[in-house]
């Protein structure tokens, strides 16, 4: 009778050994980002500033693909543009967000690869990325001073919604995707 206590105490402590633990936000924020790869969706702006207007009227498409264990590309048209990807990557403590601008010829633009890394852990269905030092040094070269403090994030709801977008003062942009119909 002295054994069945130390048995059961030792299944329990076995039992919590072998649970998983919960991964990191920005593993789990991958995760969902990789279930998305080979998809495509519709979305559409849900912000009204007036300097959304180009994209406001055409229609906006994602397409989730190039996904490997460490990077997801998403290239992102806007009417007959294709000239954008957002391309997410992971860092030894988080999660990178990049902007690749292209000419139709496939050149690179001249304001490309700008961004920035995740400086807090954010959560599996958010993430936000403050614009880098390579991103401001090239803003300010490009006189576009007010976009030094850009934070842009992105979220991903499962079954849902995908939504990027960009803050700063006296700015807010964000377009959400229908993630319950792909196209």
């Amino acid at each position: 009778m002295t054994l069945r206590p130390f048995a059961a105490a030792a299944a329990l402590l076995l039992a919590a050994c072998a649970t998983t633990p919960a991964p990191a936000p920005a593993d789990a924020f991958f995760g969902r980002l990789q279930a998305l790869c080979g998809k495509t969706f519709a979305g559409r702006v849900v912000t009204n500033d007036p300097l959304d207007a180009d994209f406001a009227g055409k229609p906006l498409v994602m397409r989730v693909t190039g996904c490997t264990d460490t990077e997801v590309r998403i290239p992102f048209a806007v009417g007959e543009d294709r000239s954008r990807t957002w391309v997410i990557t992971r860092t030894s403590d988080g999660l990178r967000l990049k902007h690749d601008h292209r000419h139709t010829d496939g050149t690179e633009d001249e304001l490309s690869q700008y961004g920035g890394d995740t400086a807090t852990s954010g959560s599996a269905a958010r993430q936000e990325f403050p614009a880098d030092a390579f991103s401001r040094t090239l803003f300010l070269a490009k006189g576009n001073p007010a976009s030094v403090t850009n934070v842009w994030a992105v979220e991903v709801h499962p079954g849902q919604t995908y939504a990027y977008e960009l803050r700063r003062e006296n700015r807010f942009f964000r377009v959400e995707f229908d993630l319950s119909k792909p196209l």
